[in-house]
């Protein structure tokens, strides 16, 4: 591959499209040296990797020093630029080393860092003159106010969005000029942006400090007071979500001005990330060349399909977040179908093929046996080897003991092809790692303690406030229980403290922006709301998704002008030892959900598991109008445990711990 050249900007030049648009970085993901060259052979343009710990994927494969430092070297031999993780959320006694750990990543090559902790960000900012820090989409930056503030007040370069965006506020949030990052394929968290207290809350381990136990993959039923089932779909994976598929809207997110293109996948094997990346790779260059036409998407789409996913799904980028969002079936690998049965014999099938496959390929019948059947229908489908190889419109025998019916579909699940092509790919790539010598570079650290809580707050940390204290928030409403009353209601909330929804996206800006000038006070749920209420004027606390864990982002929010700040259930619940000291810092309350503490929110309706949603004379689904909202639902775990599920008039679907 060309060897990509570093432009005035600090970034790497990745060309033009054909209307002269700047082509985004395409940014892969590395969970160990071999994903690394993986991605590297198949053209990214950057890649982004956890180093030690401090990552939102604890579990991956990981590297040694050693490996990633070669793997920098390779990767700055090719133009590639290298990205290390920092994206969970720090405590105080943890400051320093993440610090540390970030120093010594730069030192072996990483080329920027990836943070989601603002005072972590404080901290980097302080010690490492210089450094470039990227803001995680843990963060949660939905609006354009939230992405000024990230640049002008933590000083990152470039800002990651949530998921959950639209192709128009993408752009808007391009508009302000900062490098906006955009995930464009993989896994979703159907919390949004990620910051879902599920796991930490129910099962001890926090997606916040990047080890979740993914309860969204899991089978639930959905239940109304009396217990009685009103799941109408098929499937009880009722909050998993498909895996996001962009490549449709390539052109789009390129005249909309995004900077980097980002695929999820630091849990994946080098095949997937060879695959993905060599298919974006091929979208962006035909794009560039002027080849692009709406007749090659479902081919590319094919080719992704090749690899783990769990589906796909465009929807979020469409504004859409109701059932064709869900993989309600199936938690695991899809694949990507390539034909039916149109024959059935004794120990062998025929299969009538819609798409190639080749010798060596891994195959899966499915079938839909009655309601009898038992719960992990999925894992009984057949596996079979794909004996030849195939071109679409042929038919192929392929044997087969379990009894299946004509009519079925066959799909492919493993790729014999992509597979050897990774194996001879890395064969090549470790060879040039071997042989290259690793650059270490000095990174000089400054002290940054003082720096990093200084901030320009008025307020004095030292001293005690007392236990953490709920009973502050006397008069407290929250925002989304306000949009059930009627639009012309005028009742006086000048001495109520309005607890904000967790999001605000340009949709969500005018009904925030009157709460915020008639509350007495607010609580900030996002960057957005913070940045909103300064600008209003508007006395404003914060609390999470607005993560608050060590003093520096303590401090650093006071600095912003916040008065009081709100630590999450999850830390009380679980970190209390750790956060004692910053729980006793003045201003600082319990959670804001403390009697009912909230699990998630997410864009998606869950009451479309009860069936498709009712429109009015125009088409237009009407959240607000919706019955089923009046209803009380129970989301309910296999051990029986009911979770109360609420709707707001937006939509959104709020999970509460029973």
């Amino acid at each position: 591959m060309a060897i990509r050249t570093m432009g005035p900007s600090g970034q790497y030049e990745t060309g033009l499209d054909a209307a002269g648009a700047a082509l985004p970085e395409l940014l892969a993901p590395a969970g160990g040296l071999d994903q690394m060259l993986a991605a590297i052979a198949a053209g990214a343009d950057a890649i982004y990797a956890g180093l030690g710990g401090f990552n939102a994927r604890v579990s991956a494969h990981g590297f040694t020093d050693n490996e990633f430092a070669r793997g920098c070297a390779v990767a700055h031999a090719h133009g590639v630029r290298v990205y290390v993780t920092l994206n969970v959320f720090v405590f105080d006694d943890e400051l320093s080393d993440a610090v540390a750990l970030g120093a010594h990543a730069l030192e072996l090559g990483a080329d920027a860092l990836i943070v989601a902790d603002a005072g972590l960000a404080c901290a980097l900012r302080a010690a490492i003159p210089g450094v470039e820090i990227h803001l995680s989409t843990q963060a949660g930056a939905h609006s354009e106010g939230a992405v000024r503030l990230a640049a002008d007040e933590l000083g990152v370069e470039r800002v990651t969005t949530a998921r959950e965006l639209t192709v128009d506020e993408i752009a808007a949030l391009c508009a302000t000029g900062v490098p906006i990052e955009v995930f464009c394929h993989g896994a979703i968290c159907i919390g949004y942006s990620g910051a879902c207290e599920f796991s930490a809350l129910r099962r001890g381990r926090s997606a916040m400090r990047g080890d979740c136990t993914q309860p969204c993959r899991l089978a639930y039923d959905l239940v109304d007071e009396a217990g009685q089932s009103v799941v109408a779909v098929e499937g009880d994976r009722l909050l998993c979500p498909r895996d996001y598929l962009g490549i449709a809207h390539l052109p789009e997110l390129v005249a909309a001005g995004v900077a980097s293109l980002k695929i999820e996948g630091r849990m994946k094997n080098p095949d997937y990330v060879f695959n993905v990346v060599r298919v974006w790779r091929r979208a962006l260059d035909m794009l560039c060349d002027g080849a692009w036409d709406s007749g090659a998407v479902e081919e590319l789409e094919r080719e992704l399909g090749r690899s783990f996913n769990r589906g796909f799904t465009d929807a979020y980028l469409r504004g859409c977040s109701g059932a064709e969002l869900m993989s309600f079936e199936r938690a695991i690998n899809q694949g990507v179908r390539v034909g039916h049965l149109v024959a059935v014999g004794h120990e062998e099938v025929t299969v009538e093929l819609d798409a190639a496959v080749a010798a060596g390929d891994t195959l899966e019948i499915r079938f839909y046996p009655g309601a009898d059947a038992r719960p992990d229908v999925p894992k009984r489908w057949p596996q079979v080897p794909c004996p030849v190889d195939a071109a679409a419109g042929e038919r192929i025998v392929v044997h087969c003991k379990r009894k299946v019916d004509a009519g079925c579909e066959v799909y492919l699940i493993r790729s014999a092809g992509v597979l050897d092509q990774t194996t001879a790919v890395l064969e090549r790539m470790r060879a040039e790692a071997d042989a290259i010598a690793p650059v270490a570079r000095a990174v000089e650290v400054l002290p940054f303690e003082d720096a990093a809580v200084d901030g320009g707050a008025s307020t004095e940390l030292a001293g005690s406030a007392g236990p953490v204290k709920r009973e502050d928030f006397a008069r407290m409403v929250f925002a989304w229980e306000l949009m059930d009353v009627g639009p012309r209601d005028e009742r006086d909330l000048s001495d109520t403290t309005v607890v904000l929804d967790e999001v605000c996206r340009a949709g969500d800006a005018e009904r925030t922006r009157a709460l915020m000038q008639r509350a007495g006070r607010v609580v900030c749920r996002n960057l957005g709301q913070v940045a909103m209420a300064r600008e209003l004027g508007t006395t404003f606390d914060v609390a999470a998704p607005v993560f608050c864990a060590n003093r520096a982002t303590l401090t650093w929010l006071r600095g912003l002008g916040a008065g009081r700040v709100c630590l999450s259930a999850e830390l009380l619940g679980n970190d209390a030892e750790r956060v004692a000291e910053l729980a006793a810092c003045p201003g600082v309350l319990g959670p804001v959900d403390a009697d009912r503490p909230e699990l998630m929110v997410c864009e998606h309706c869950l009451l479309t598991a009860e069936g498709a949603c009712a429109t009015d004379a125009t088409g237009q689904v009407r959240c607000r109008d919706c019955s089923r909202r009046q209803q009380a639902r129970f989301l309910v775990e296999r051990d029986g445990t009911r979770l109360p599920v609420v709707i707001d008039a937006c939509g959104r679907t709020r999970i509460f711990l029973s």
